[in-house]
């Protein structure tokens, strides 16, 4: 059986097409189901305070609504991944940390904040989707007393009197998550650790986050019963990816507790640095944890999800395992955000107007999450054109799935040979899912 959806700027929804008996234009696509690449662990959101903060202030239809439209597995985007910020990040209401002032044993450590909206996001969440939602947590700046400047915003350093008592708070916040029943899976040193922000943020150069994982954080893990939580690098910008990397990946003892690398869409779109790490270090993964579209919100702009996809196609050609957007949810303003860092999200709550929004961001996203499952492996597939950007997979159980975009102003055909030949229209400035189930090729 073959099933064809699509998305396109005249009609911004996702919507199911039955007829491809269109004429043949000459642009084939090949798959070999045999040559097989990384293999998906899945897709999903961040639960920051300001996404849970805006779902509590929803009437509870509506937060009903959102829930299923993320976590629903037959009717919504069947996410499986999240992301938490560690304390306060720039979508929370304001700067806050676990511990009181000075507290270097962290005697006085409790996610007390975490549990007024996170948390029970998260729980809501996985009561939906049925099963465990896979966590990955990360922080934007230690408190500012451990830091040189004084300040979780802009930027500054971690003090060395206060690394052992850091990476101590990383465990900590791991035992406070699970003995709420809260999964994380996985761990990044530091969000953004290139970036000196006005908001939440801590600068460590490669040398200096080599020497935390390996000094500090690697081993505190490696001998604690969260041995088993992952542990990624990085977590910034494509932009100077290889040269991070090599830096920490290169020292032998900090390369034993590296899982993966994890990555944001700021600033470039170099999806072949993602190759080039793969290539030099093929048994680390690689994690795509952080992109949105900046300045405020764009309602009813198909451009902001022709991004999504460019960036998915992109990386996951280039060996990325699973995509996990920014904020959930935000409010009209895009925020809350305590310093006024207003950005998009998919879905969108006006408070004033009682009104939700799907931006075309989230049917994008679900162009591959509705359909390409935890455990699908990419596959080898080739078209011949230079505009018609793809990416194919095959999922556990042998159905094949193929992302098809188009952002020029033309209406392409496509044609893929199975027991019968068939053809695709694929229209101008669209997004496709194309599913081979049972199909030979």
């Amino acid at each position: 059986m073959i099933f064809h959806y699509q998305t396109s700027k005249n009609e911004n929804y996702y919507h199911k097409l039955v007829n491809d008996n269109f004429a043949d234009k000459g642009l084939k696509l090949t798959i070999d189901r045999n040559q097989t690449y990384q293999e998906i662990r899945g897709f999903g959101g961040a639960f920051t305070e300001a996404a849970a903060y805006t779902f509590y202030q929803m009437p509870l239809e509506k937060r009903q609504e959102v829930l299923n439209a993320y976590f629903n597995l037959e009717s919504g985007l069947g996410y499986n991944l999240g992301r938490v910020s560690i304390h306060s990040c720039d979508f929370s209401l304001n700067n806050y940390t676990y511990v009181k002032e000075n507290d270097k044993e962290l005697k006085t450590f409790s996610i007390e904040r975490d549990l007024k909206y996170v948390i029970p996001m998260i729980k809501e969440a996985e009561n939906i989707r049925r099963d465990k939602i896979n966590i990955l947590a990360s922080p934007w700046s230690p408190p500012a007393w451990m830091k040189s400047n004084n300040d979780m915003n802009h930027g500054g350093k971690l003090l060395d009197e206060f690394k052992e008592s850091w990476s101590e708070y990383y465990l900590k916040f791991l035992k406070a998550y699970k003995n709420e029943s809260v999964y994380i899976f996985a761990l990044t040193v530091q969000n953004e650790p290139a970036a000196k922000q006005v908001w939440d943020s801590c600068i460590y150069t490669a040398e200096e986050e080599r020497d935390f994982v390996k000094e500090y954080l690697g081993p505190k893990l490696a001998d604690s019963e969260f041995k088993d939580a992952k542990l990624l690098i990085w977590d910034h910008n494509r932009d100077i990816l290889v040269e991070r990397i090599k830096v920490v990946l290169e020292d032998e003892k900090a390369n034993q507790y590296v899982w993966g690398i994890g990555y944001h869409w700021y600033v470039s779109e170099a999806f072949e640095n993602l190759s080039k790490v793969h290539d030099l270090y093929p048994d680390k993964h690689l994690l795509f944890t952080e992109g949105t579209i900046e300045n405020g919100v764009h309602l009813n702009q198909f451009h902001t999800g022709e991004r999504y996809v460019r960036n998915m196609i992109g990386d996951f050609n280039n060996y990325c395992e699973g995509y996990i957007d920014w904020n959930l949810l935000l409010n009209e303003e895009g925020g809350p955000n305590h310093v006024g860092n207003f950005c998009d999200a998919p879905i969108i709550y006006d408070r004033e107007k009682d009104i939700i929004h799907y931006n075309s961001s989230y049917y994008a996203i679900g162009h591959f999450s509705r359909h390409i499952l935890p455990g699908a492996k990419r596959i080898d597939s080739n078209l011949d054109s230079e505009i018609i950007k793809h990416v194919t997979f095959m999922n556990p159980n042998g159905d094949i799935v193929v992302v098809i975009q188009n952002e020029s102003e033309s209406t392409e055909v496509i044609s893929i040979n199975t027991e019968t030949k068939h053809n695709f229209e694929i229209k101008p400035h669209s997004i496709s899912t194309i599913i081979l189930q049972g199909e030979k090729i």
